[in-house]
């Protein structure tokens, strides 16, 4: 007979800790996931090489129901201490941000509770006495400071349900919860800082689902600024509430749905004439969700304010990427301190983001200036002004066509060295510098070009074809091309 002490790691869970488990009322298929990797391990990049390293693994997440995890437990080979594995299940807690963690060894488990729901912190618990889900359940609410039964009622709606079996990562998960369980309490405004990429409109989507089903926001506004951003969320994540939605447009305003897409300047109107959004009464809507809030709406005399303004008494969600804080900007000011951080830094950790390199390259003009020669006239035959000009200027109200070859000529060399067929986009100015730029680029990339006209395609507000490219641009099983 073998030695409990020579058992592996998977033997104790699946002798030891999984029966304790059934024992304690876990529904194993619908509570309990085990050896669940919760980050994909950070990319590292060595010349164009890449590899990944190990992502995070607990042995053991404990749910009270899908998508709101309650407690994680670490397993250990027998021939250590029950409590050996409890820093670790305390660092996965932490990210997860759950309030009890346990380590085993197959004799019983160690029980770290920080919900403050008893005076004790750590016990020792024999297998037979795992707490059931319902006593996990309780120190959870009191971890979360949910007090009231319907706050408790909200917190416990269920996520839309993917046929498909998309499922929230690890933080997407934290950031809905938060943002239910903050609207549970009763917080009117709320903002959540997670990095581009990250999956914010997919987050919103689940938020506003499990508001929005359950019948306690029945009329949501989603606020956007581009009209891109609008596009993709109603063909993207907002697909599934279908015929409940509306995209308003042209200032046209239909009453009869429930969920609405706009753009900030949709609503409003930068004439004598009234606002658009004044034909919806000023209680119509029940939830607002800003995207990238910190570009102009947390500005105390911004059109978009006054739309926050007029529809006081909604719940409003802040989303952004960068909270913007100046003298006269103050996201935090306005929707309070984020509710949830994700980073940038933690994405590319998690390896969730690409890493990225900076490569700095100086143009003579940049670094120098420039300076026309005395009487030099444009292609117009304009005077240019004799001043100094630098690159506050540079295609804003002067533009030097060797600059954009240059740089055009500078970006084709890199992705010939690397790979041609690399996802590449340039910010430029405005549309007119956009296109200047895709011309350089067309006649740097050449051959490139002449097989496919697509290669480099300019996509901007006012470009019907170029927009109806960004599906594929942002395809990643489409093969890449450049876009300006």
């Amino acid at each position: 007979m073998t030695d409990k002490r020579d058992l592996s790691e998977q033997d104790i869970c699946t002798q030891y800790i999984l029966p304790a488990l059934v024992k304690a009322g876990w529904d194993i298929r619908k509570q309990v996931r085990e050896q669940v990797y919760f980050t994909d391990g950070r990319i590292y990049v060595k010349g164009n090489l890449t590899h990944r390293g190990k992502g995070k693994k607990a042995d053991y997440i404990l749910y009270y129901k899908p998508n709101i995890a309650i407690a994680v437990i670490e397993a250990k080979k027998n021939k250590f201490s029950v409590g050996h594995g409890i820093q670790q299940a305390l660092d996965y807690a932490e990210i997860l941000d759950l309030p009890v963690a346990f380590s085993s060894n197959g004799d019983g488990f160690l029980e770290h509770d920080k919900s403050g729901f008893s005076s004790l912190i750590e016990r020792e618990l024999s297998l037979d006495a795992f707490p059931s889900p319902d006593e996990l359940w309780q120190k959870y609410k009191k971890f979360k400071g949910l007090e009231t039964v319907e706050s408790v009622k909200i917190a416990s709606f269920n996520y839309f349900f993917d046929p498909k079996g998309r499922e929230p990562r690890y933080y997407q998960q934290i950031a809905i919860n938060r943002t239910v369980e903050a609207i549970a309490k009763g917080q009117e405004r709320i903002l959540l800082v997670m990095a581009t990429g990250s999956g914010k409109t997919y987050t919103a989507f689940q938020i506003i689902y499990r508001l929005w089903k359950n019948g306690v926001k029945k009329r949501v506004l989603f606020l956007a600024d581009r009209t891109s951003l609008i596009s993709q969320t109603k063909r993207g994540d907002f697909k599934h509430f279908k015929n409940k939605m509306t995209v308003i447009k042209h200032k046209k305003i239909d009453t009869a749905f429930e969920i609405y897409l706009v753009l900030y300047h949709g609503l409003v109107n930068y004439n004598e004439t009234p606002d658009a959004y004044r034909e919806f009464s000023p209680d119509f809507f029940d939830l607002i969700v800003v995207d990238e809030c910190h570009r102009g709406s947390a500005a105390d005399d911004s059109k978009w304010r006054e739309i926050l303004e007029y529809f006081n008494s909604a719940t409003q969600i802040g989303l952004t990427a960068t909270p913007k804080e100046t003298d006269k900007i103050s996201n935090i000011e306005y929707f309070s301190d984020p509710i949830y951080t994700y980073s940038l830094k933690q994405g590319i950790d998690d390896g969730f983001l690409a890493p990225y390199k900076v490569i700095r390259v100086g143009l003579n003009v940049d670094l120098e200036g420039y300076r026309p020669e005395a009487g030099k006239r444009d292609k117009s035959g304009k005077l240019v002004d004799d001043r100094e000009y630098n690159r506050k200027d540079f295609d804003r109200t002067l533009v030097i066509d060797d600059r954009t070859k240059a740089v055009a000529k500078r970006v084709m060399d890199f992705l010939r060295q690397t790979d041609v067929y690399s996802k590449t986009i340039i910010f430029c100015v405005d549309t007119e510098h956009a296109e200047r730029m895709r011309q350089a680029i067309a006649n740097e990339a050449g051959d490139l070009v002449r097989e496919n006209y697509k290669y480099v395609m300019r996509i901007t507000g006012e470009d019907r074809e170029g927009k109806r490219e960004l599906d594929n641009f942002i395809n990643p099983e489409e093969r890449g091309t450049g876009s300006v």
